[in-house]
């Protein structure tokens, strides 16, 4: 407070000037004591004197302050003692109250003139007073910190000045006493000069927005443009719109994630690593002329089909004739497949009868030729069941011989029945000749083709079924020793299939495992997975082995001329032994398995 200007010290209370002090001065012993018996203690009274004496000694003291820096300033002040009936105190200059009481009349004056100014709108009729102007001061805490005791930029000072203007959208910043300047009302602005124009913040108008040639009337406001804002009406949705679009995300989001799943299996069956993809999507370019229509036009292109002279048409040499061609029929290739028809079953006593009927005719036939003369009468079946009614006395005569002539027929008849078996009975390469004849037969009704996923064949026995029985059976095909899994492939007649596809899926027990023999030029048993043992010497464990049928069906025509099996390392090789048969597809599909 005593380093502060004159313009922002608190007005002086009427009081004042007659040295009586108008606030009671705060105890320091706490709240004053209860009065006793209706009067006050003498002992709390405070004394007048020593607090008059005090309160000049500090007036005093903050007039020297002032009085130095107005010094500093070069504008003196004069600070008027407080008028009380006491003596004022020593080092106060003369004529004092005259000063003061100039002072506070100015100050008076000058408020009761803000008070009645008039508003801003209206005409003044006296002349504005002058804007008070504040003292100049050096306030130490605008200059530079540092040392170097360099003072602000005026920019930097803002709101530090008695009189500083507030920042946009806030009040001034006002002060934490009561002064005359802070209760003073905001004079209204000096009014311009005539030749002074006022700002027009009003917009352009609609006839300057027209005429405007970069002004777009579909990007600009209604109000810019002149046209009336209409009322929007109420537009409800369609019952089901928000339907028909969740549906169609969700097929969306179906059909991403197939394309995710398929993207996920061409990837895990190792595609996009050995095939080339990009070459499944290029697209052949056209011929210079198609083949229905090279004997129809001089050339090998389209180029002059406008002139007749070059298509040939009503020509000599032209096919199109008026005989008409009748194409050879040819028989329905379903046809040879066509079981031929089952016989008709008969019952035990109708097959008997059948028999019996047989018998009898074969037997007349016999008879016949005997009275022609033309077989001789076959000799009397003799058995021991009948030995006495045929012989008769010759039995009774001789039982011994006659039962010795009876056995010795009996086995003449016994070998006689093996000898006509042995006639009838094939040999071993008739017997092969009608396997291979069946065969082909079969073959004949079609090519069926069966594939089979086994993922392990370390051991040898396993290896053995598989060949031998495909080549018993007239397939072709190959086998495929892959170290990730095998691959089966075999072809030929419905009924060999048929019995292989037992053999495969019933007959071996792939989980059996036996040690492996060790033969010269056997190429198989290089290969470390085609080995019985593992590492340490040991059997390896097919518990979890299996066989798996990966596609079967008919074929048009053979892709393997001959049965065999291929020992390939990688992927690559064992597509190409099947993109030799058109079948490397099955590779991938039984990749794809698990």
């Amino acid at each position: 407070m005593a380093d502060a200007p004159l313009s922002t010290l608190k007005r002086l209370h009427p009081d004042d000037e007659l040295g009586v002090p108008h606030k009671k001065p705060r105890s320091k012993n706490g709240s004053p004591a209860p009065i006793m018996n209706g009067s006050a203690s003498t002992e709390q009274r405070p004394d007048i004197d020593k607090v008059m004496a005090e309160a000049r000694a500090r007036a005093t003291a903050t007039a020297a302050r002032l009085q130095s820096v107005r010094n500093s300033a070069g504008k003196p002040i004069h600070t008027p003692p407080l008028e009380t009936g006491h003596a004022p105190p020593a080092g106060a200059p003369a004529g004092g109250s005259t000063a003061l009481s100039d002072r506070l009349a100015q100050l008076r004056a000058r408020v009761n003139a803000a008070v009645k100014a008039p508003s801003v709108g209206s005409q003044r009729t006296a002349s504005p007073l002058p804007a008070y102007q504040a003292p100049e001061f050096e306030d130490g805490s605008l200059k530079a910190r540092g040392g170097l005791d360099v003072g602000l930029h005026p920019a930097l000072l803002g709101d530090s000045g008695p009189e500083g203007k507030s920042s946009k959208g806030r009040q001034a910043m006002q002060p934490k006493f009561a002064t005359t300047m802070a209760n003073r009302r905001t004079e209204s602005p000096a009014p311009l000069a005539k030749n002074v124009k006022h700002l027009d913040l009003a917009g352009p108008s609609a006839e300057e927005i027209r005429k405007n040639p970069y002004f777009d009337p579909n990007l600009g406001p209604q109000t810019a443009t002149g046209r009336n804002r209409g009322t929007k009406q109420l537009v409800f949705n369609q019952k089901g719109k928000y339907i028909q679009q969740a549906n169609a995300l969700r097929r969306q989001a179906a059909l991403e994630e197939m394309k995710r799943r398929i993207a996920e299996s061409a990837r895990k069956a190792g595609i996009d690593e050995d095939l080339e993809t990009e070459k499944a999507f290029l697209v052949p370019a056209p011929p210079d002329i198609e083949w229905w229509d090279e004997g129809l036009v001089n050339g090998k292109n389209y180029n002059n089909t406008e002139d007749p002279a070059n298509l040939k048409i009503d020509t000599d040499d032209s096919i199109i004739t008026i005989y008409i061609q009748h194409p050879i029929l040819l028989e329905p290739p379903q046809d040879k497949n066509i079981p031929p028809p089952k016989p008709m079953y008969l019952t035990p006593k109708e097959q008997a009868k059948l028999r019996r009927q047989n018998r009898m005719a074969d037997l007349k036939e016999q008879q016949a030729k005997v009275r022609l003369g033309l077989e001789p009468a076959p000799p009397p079946k003799v058995k021991k069941s009948n030995l006495m009614r045929v012989l008769g006395e010759e039995a009774v005569k001789d039982p011994t011989a006659v039962e010795a002539r009876v056995n010795r027929e009996i086995a003449e008849r016994y070998q006689k029945h093996v000898e006509a078996n042995e006639t009838r009975k094939l040999t071993k390469q008739q017997r092969h000749e009608k396997i291979a004849a069946n065969q082909e037969k079969d073959t004949a009704k079609g090519i069926y083709c069966s594939v089979y996923k086994v993922d392990s064949l370390s051991n040898g026995r396993h290896r053995f079924k598989i060949s031998k029985n495909a080549e018993q059976n007239a397939l072709t095909g190959v086998c495929i020793l892959h170290p990730k899994f095998n691959l089966v492939v075999v072809e030929g007649g419905q009924h060999s299939i048929k019995d292989y596809r037992k053999l495969m899926l019933h007959r071996v027990d792939w989980t059996e495992n036996s040690p492996s023999i060790v033969r010269e030029g056997n190429q198989e048993a290089l290969a470390s997975w085609l080995q019985a043992e593992d590492e340490k010497g040991e059997l390896k464990d097919l518990t979890l082995n299996k066989c798996v049928l990966v596609w079967e069906g008919e074929l048009k025509n053979r892709g393997f001329r001959k049965w065999g099996s291929r020992v390939c390392d990688t992927d690559a090789a064992a597509r190409d032994v099947l993109t030799r048969a058109k079948m490397e597809n099955f590779w991938t599909l039984a990749k794809s398995m698990k």
